[in-house]
Parts: structure tokens; C-alpha cells; sequence
């Protein structure tokens, strides 16, 4: 049955690439099939489990690159499909029709609702959590409901190595009073506050005796140095970026300095977290370091694009996830050079129908004010919410551009100088939408 199985899901793969469709069909069918099948594989001795609510799909094309440098065959989702049915259909499909997957190391990038599921089948022997934020509400509630999931998880894999951001004190919990842990974590920097930039903070409180938490410092959201009365604390990280200068475009992580293709905290955290993960698997240091400097992602997260001969930036953030649109709207903000500003949302989810906006006034588009913006642009479905957002955002109303449909908006953009320096913040299942209408001529 095992063989058949992995035929099967092979032939579904392949039918499925022919008509376009997606790749968690195939395991779905094959977990039907063999419910068993996943833990009937024989696997490599090194598997790891990326999660978090941001940063794990960079991060895991990142260290994927690192191991693929170091001559390693990786058998990673790099389609994404993060659920225990594409997981299925990765492993499956790299696999031997005797059950043997064909490869060195398993990467997975792993949702942090599926993990329990998926860690029922295969136990990552390192487990790396990136970060818990609010992230859609409609779907995951509060980050603590997350962590309590994310729990059942973690205690599947009782002996896999935890590899934790420290400066998140929702993730630090779960290597509280565990053996195996490693920290990764950011130091003070030029542009850590001593209030947080988001408008609220989701672990305001200790997660362990609920009690107020006292931070010396942010680095953003609720991301930081932090410590409460009862003894919980920001554990010392063992991989730590030292030095950061955004400006200038490097870090120091470890003493090794890496520039960057993409300056913004974010970025970093992906890069820190992708360091430790390959140093823990005893990557040459020079291997990583060269892999890592002046990394570009090819995930599709950033994606240069020409605007009527004008020169863009698509910054891809998470609908439904304040702390992502505040890093990108971070990131634009500190540019130098004066610039116009697209954003875009016409679809809430590609998962599921929810007109609910709540989360726009999350964001804290309040960053853009007194900045190089010389133009805002709001477009999409939703624009007249987004405007809405911008009335209390304190900018000029005069630099605010209001156009819902996407190509009406395309055309008005055209019509701007030569030499207009273009940015675009908006979501996954809505940047195909300006690229084609930044295309149409």
C-alpha cells in the first residue's frame, strides 16, 4: 500500500502542475489513502520545523540557500504549502517509491495552527518559532491562542531542539524550565525606543504570572527587552545581532557583518533567525556569512517593478496583520528620497470571504507623517476603509490620492513625472493585481 500510495501522489503532482492547481490535493488524497503513510517514510536524520505568524517563508528560502551552498540536498515546501497535506505531498514526492525520501535534510515551513497535526507524522528534530503576532483575528484570535496550539506542538516533539526569539516574550515561554533551547535574539540598537511603535502591545502582561511586564526597551510591536517581578525575563541570546545600522545598510550578528539588500528590522530578524538555524547544524561559518550578505529574497515578498519607466518597489506584507504592514510602512518611511505610495486592498484573504477591517486601525500609519511621501495612493476594494483610517492618521489630506479601481489608478500613476520613485505596500493575494495593471500599457 505504501508504494501505491506514492505513486499515486506522484501522478496527482504531475496532473496537477499540467492544469495549474495547488500541491496539498495530492497528500490529501495520499493521507486518505495511508493515514499512516508520513511516519511509514524513511527520513534524514536532520529535520527542521520553521514557524511563526511572520518571517517563515523568507526564512526558510534563506536557509535552504545556506544548506544548498554547503552541499547539501534539502527537501524543503518551497511552494509554501505549510499544512500537513502539502506537507504530505513534499514528502511524498521526494520519496523513493520503497519510502526512502531522497535527500540530507528536511526543511519545513510549518503553520502554527497544523504544527500539532504535522508533528503527529514527523518529529522535527530542531523546532525554530521566528514570532507570535496578531495576525488574522478572523482566523487565529489573540497570539496567545496561538501559543496555547503552538504548545500542543512543541510538546510533541519533547526531544527536538527549540530555537527561540528571545526578544518575544509570547515564543521565550515555550523554552521556559525545558533543556535543549537555544535564543536568538537582537540587542540595544540605535533604533530601539523606549515605547513601542505599534498601537498596542499583545504581551503587555506576563505570560507567566500575569502581572504587568516592565521593558527597557522595543525594538517594535512587543518585541524587546523585557522582565517582570516573578523572575521572567529576556534570556541572553546565544546568536545575537550586535550591531545594526539600517542606514548604512549592514548588521553584525556574532561578529560576522552582513549588508543588506533589504535594510529593515524585519529583514533582520529573518536573517538572524536563518543564521542560528544553519550554525546549529554546524554550517561552515563562511558558508552562511557569504549566503546571507546582501541576500535577496525570491519568494516574491519584494519585487522590483517599472511603472510607465518609473522605478518601484513592492513590499508584500500581510493583510490582516498590523505588525507587518507597520515594518513596511517603517521601511518606506525612513527612505530619503522623496517617493509616492501605493496601497492596496482589494482582497481581505485568499482563503476565505471576510470584509472585516478592523485591523486597519491597527496599523500605525501615523510613521508616514513628516516623511519623504510626498504622495498616498489608496486603491482597491476597500479604499473609502483605508481613507477612513487616514482621516485620524493626522497626514495632509491633499497628499492623499483615493481611487478603488485598480486600473483607473494605474492610469492616474502613469501620468506622474519621469523620475517618480514608487512604493507598494499590499498583500500576496493582491500584488499580481498591480503588476499586471503596472504592465498594461
Amino acid at each position: 500500500m505504501k508504494s501505491i500510495t506514492i505513486l499515486i501522489c506522484k501522478l496527482l503532482s504531475f496532473i496537477g502542475k499540467l492544469v495549474g492547481k495547488g500541491s496539498s490535493l495530492p497528500g490529501k488524497v495520499a493521507l486518505k489513502l495511508c493515514p499512516d503513510i508520513i511516519s511509514r517514510l524513511q527520513l534524514p536524520k536532520d529535520m527542521i520545523a520553521i514557524t511563526g505568524s511572520n518571517g517563515k517563508t523568507s526564512t526558510v528560502e534563506m536557509v535552504a540557500g545556506i544548506l544548498k551552498a554547503a552541499g547539501k540536498q534539502v527537501v524543503y515546501n518551497k511552494e509554501g504549502s505549510n499544512q500537513t497535506e502539502g506537507v504530505a505531498t513534499m514528502l511524498l514526492n521526494s520519496a523513493t517509491l520503497s519510502g526512502k525520501v531522497k535527500g540530507d535534510v528536511v526543511l519545513l515551513e510549518s503553520d502554527e495552527r497544523y504544527a500539532r497535526h504535522t508533528f503527529k507524522h514527523i518529529k522535527p528534530t530542531m523546532f525554530a518559532v521566528t514570532n507570535l503576532y496578531r495576525d488574522q483575528l478572523t482566523r487565529n484570535a489573540h497570539p496567545f491562542h496561538i501559543y496555547g496550539i503552538l504548545s500542543d506542538a512543541v510538546a510533541l516533539v519533547p526531544n527536538a531542539k527549540l530555537v527561540l526569539n528571545a526578544d518575544d516574550p509570547i515564543v521565550r515561554n515555550f523554552g521556559f524550565q525545558r533543556e535543549n533551547v537555544v535564543y536568538f535574539g537582537m540587542e540595544r540598537n540605535s533604533l530601539s525606543t523606549q515605547e513601542s511603535d505599534a498601537l498596542y502591545n499583545d504581551c503587555h502582561y506576563c505570560p507567566r504570572c500575569k502581572k504587568e511586564m516592565q521593558y527597557d526597551f522595543f525594538h517594535y510591536a512587543h518585541l524587546g527587552s523585557y522582565r517582570c517581578e516573578c523572575g521572567y525575563s529576556r534570556p541572553e541570546p546565544l546568536f545575537a545581532v550586535e550591531e545594526m545600522d539600517l542606514e548604512a545598510g549592514y548588521i553584525s550578528i556574532n561578529g560576522n557583518r552582513l549588508s543588506l539588500d533589504f535594510a529593515s528590522k524585519y529583514n533582520v530578524y529573518n536573517l538572524l533567525t536563518a543564521y542560528t538555524v544553519t550554525s546549529l547544524l554546524g554550517i561552515d561559518e563562511d558558508i552562511i556569512t557569504s549566503q546571507l550578505n546582501d541576500f535577496v529574497m525570491k519568494n516574491g515578498r519584494l519585487v522590483r517593478f517599472d511603472f510607465a519607466g518609473n522605478e518601484g518597489l513592492l513590499i508584500t506584507s500581510k493583510h490582516e496583520n498590523s505588525t507587518s504592514y507597520n515594518q513596511s510602512l517603517g521601511y518606506v518611511a525612513m527612505q530619503k528620497e522623496k517617493s509616492t505610495l501605493i496601497i492596496i486592498v482589494d482582497a481581505i484573504s485568499r482563503k476565505y470571504y471576510t470584509s472585516e477591517t478592523s485591523w486597519l486601525w491597527d496599523i500605525s500609519f501615523e510613521m508616514l507623517q513628516d516623511t519623504n511621501v510626498e504622495r498616498i495612493v489608496l486603491s482597491g476594494k476597500y479604499a473609502y476603509d483605508l481613507a477612513l483610517r487616514f482621516e485620524f492618521a493626522g497626514i495632509n489630506t491633499a497628499e492623499i490620492m483615493v481611487e478603488p479601481d485598480l486600473q483607473e489608478m494605474a492610469e492616474k500613476m502613469r501620468e506622474l513625472p519621469h523620475g517618480t520613485k514608487f512604493y507598494c505596500v499590499t498583500c500576496f493575494s493582491d500584488k499580481d493585481k498591480l503588476l499586471r495593471n503596472c504592465a498594461h500599457e
